[in-house]
């Protein structure tokens, strides 16, 4: 059985031919390992591999997990974020990437403002499939949360992610991944104050390529790379 190194390799393999595919050059997307339950241990070989970008989904297990990994790691929250966990994810994490109202934007502005240092990078997550119970702004709710950025001189406010409705065929995901590029195109073009939405947080395991097709920068993989991390029957859609 192929070891991290070997998947990671294939990995960035299939990421870079997607690119050219595409008409871009690979160092355009970037890999994030999402790391959630997996140890330290293997996000160490993860790191000999030449992996440095590393994704949390909870704040809480960020905080045991990083002291264990110690230096050479950058790491982006993934997962949601609750507005009272906003004070610790400023201090654990270089970028979050699942923004979802103008109320948490605040608070992370709040919150970064006492530290010091360069501005925190955000992302916002919007629903574009619009599914219920699915954390995520609205398409209509974009246009608000991006005017809330003017004036926050901590955040950068850097890209939008999606995380689509699951199915195991990755066409599927392509209208998705499209529209959040439709999306971010058309919100630049009206020019909001400190916002460049110049990342695209799409793709996971199963539709990566297609993700880099329709012009993500940043892919978050775990199983792909980990392996399999849930129980049997449920399914690991990063």
């Amino acid at each position: 059985m192929d070891g991290i190194r070997e998947r990671l390799e294939r990995i960035r393999q299939r990421m870079a031919a997607a690119a050219r595919r595409a008409g871009r050059p690979p160092e355009s997307v970037r890999l994030v390992a999402v790391s959630k339950t997996v140890e330290a241990e293997r996000i160490h070989e993860a790191l000999q591999a030449g992996q440095v970008l590393f994704g949390e989904n909870r704040v809480q297990e960020a905080r045991l997990k990083l002291p264990e990994v110690g230096p050479g790691a950058f790491w982006h929250l993934v997962g949601h974020l609750q507005r009272n966990k906003a004070k610790e994810a400023v201090r654990l994490f270089q970028m979050i990437h699942s923004v979802d109202s103008s109320e948490l934007l605040r608070e992370l502005e709040r919150q970064a403002k006492k530290g010091a240092g360069h501005p925190l990078e955000v992302l916002v997550q919007v629903n574009v499939a619009r599914e219920p119970g699915k954390h995520g702004a609205s398409a209509e709710e974009l246009p608000e949360i991006l005017a809330e950025a003017a004036g926050m001189p901590h955040i950068r406010l850097a890209g939008l992610m999606i995380l689509p409705p699951y199915d195991p065929d990755p066409e599927r995901s392509r209208p998705y991944f499209r529209e959040l590029a439709d999306l971010a195109r058309a919100m630049n073009g009206r020019r909001f104050e400190n916002v460049s939405l110049r990342e695209l947080s799409m793709g996971m395991s199963e539709d990566f390529e297609v993700a880099v097709e329709e012009g993500a920068t940043l892919i978050r993989i775990g199983r792909a790379l980990f392996g399999d991390r849930v129980p049997a029957g449920k399914k690991e859609q990063l």
